[in-house]
């Protein structure tokens, strides 16, 4: 018997129709979607029907589609998507229609930046002392309680987009000025921490992570946002079972039972602070971006969309996997402003590596330049060593070069 998937799919995407096509090849799978803008070429028919919405962020508007697809097609299986933003909407439309999932308290506690700190340090895990701010004298209060540097973010905000630091008091009132800040429309300030960033990724099937990974960040993602000539790299290192990352596998199979999350994939920011000790950023209920999850596949060798397709459609895994190789994304952007006009090192890179490159994106002469730490393309590698991995991408920046004008 035909199962009804939909797929919530505001934008086709390169990741977003990964995920989509992995779903369709799934066993009785009839992908329905909802969608703003279609998508074209070889995907314009991956969905057996498909509804438009005029806002994809609108909750109503989803729940309308979903019921129209309902109308034609009978009732959901599942309801499915890996856009942060649209978590907590997705999680209301199961809850609507009566389908398996997520449902909208977890999912708000994933979302909501405040009370996910707040759930996370009443199970007693380590997280930045952090408090919602409404107002200056709020922030002023909270800079006399942390000191400088510190941080401000949206309660809902994606990775680090968004994110400031303030050094001083001028600089943390002018932030509050610019985002408008005010009862009705606050943001969250969180203690700056210092030291090595990393990230936890798992995909979890009846509330127990089945596999998890590590990556490496570097620099920290905020580093990386603040100065937008560092062409920041990512790396997943082939070997994370010793005790140098004990703690790091505690902490993150006790954040996914403490917010309640019962299927699915996860991705966790957490640092290691000079003097050893740790604390979470922050952790998501999606698919890693950053090319972590794209990364996960080349280095377990498995099919890394099919996988989070299994894990919410049909709550199974299929395990156990081997960590098989070191991998490592170089994100390729440059100096200046304005379109990009060029890049150069490619075939130099390609001479030297080609048979370690998994896969890679050319910047797009003629694109605006990216406002994101990921930059305007990016070339992932893969080796049996570490050494390797990090030999390659300290090449891969220092050799390739992008230009704007």
């Amino acid at each position: 018997m035909s199962r009804n998937v939909i797929f919530i799919a505001p934008f086709p995407t390169d990741v977003t129709m990964r995920f989509a096509r992995a779903a369709k090849t799934l066993k009785d799978v009839n992908l329905l979607g909802v969608v703003h803008t279609p998508a074209k070429g070889k995907d314009a028919r991956l969905f057996a029907d498909k509804v438009q919405v005029e806002d994809p962020m609108s909750g109503p508007q989803m729940i309308a589609a979903i019921q129209e697809l309902k109308r034609r097609h009978g009732q959901p299986f599942r309801i499915i998507g890996v856009l942060e933003h649209l978590q907590l909407q997705i999680a209301q439309a199961r809850e609507a229609f009566g389908v398996p999932g997520t449902n909208p308290e977890v999912a708000d506690l994933f979302r909501d930046k405040f009370r996910m700190k707040q759930r996370l340090t009443e199970a007693g895990l380590p997280v930045a002392r952090n408090r919602t701010i409404r107002s200056i004298a709020d922030a002023r209060s909270f800079a006399d309680e942390v000191g400088f540097p510190l941080v401000v973010k949206p309660p809902a905000g994606v990775g680090a987009k968004s994110t400031f630091r303030a050094k001083s008091m001028d600089e943390l009132a002018n932030i509050i000025e610019g985002l408008g800040v005010s009862p009705h429309n606050p943001i969250l300030g969180e203690e700056f921490l210092q030291g090595r960033e990393f990230s936890f990724e798992t995909i979890t099937v009846g509330g127990v992570p089945q596999v998890h990974s590590i990556s490496h960040y570097t620099p920290t993602c905020l580093d990386a946002v603040e100065n937008p000539w560092i062409q920041w790299c990512c790396m997943l290192p082939r070997d994370i079972s010793g005790k140098e990352y004990d703690g790091a596998r505690a902490m993150g199979f006790a954040a996914i039972k403490a917010l309640g999350l019962d299927a699915g994939m996860t991705h966790m920011e957490w640092f290691q602070r000079k003097d050893g000790s740790l604390a979470i950023g922050e952790i998501a209920q999606r698919p890693a971006g950053a090319n972590i999850s794209i990364m996960n596949g080349y280095c377990h060798e498995q099919d890394i969309y099919r996988a989070w397709c299994r894990s919410l459609i049909d709550g199974a895994f299929d395990g156990p996997w081997v960590r098989k190789y070191a991998v490592g994304t170089a994100f390729l952007r440059g100096l200046g402003r304005g379109r990009v006009t060029g890049a150069t090192g490619f075939s130099e890179i390609y001479q030297r590596y080609g048979k370690y490159i998994c896969e890679a994106k050319i910047p797009d002469v003629g694109a605006p330049k990216s406002d994101s730490y990921e930059g305007d393309g990016y070339i992932v590698v893969r080796h049996p060593e570490d050494d390797g991995v990090k030999a390659m991408l300290k090449d891969i920046i220092e050799t390739i070069k992008v230009f704007y004008a």
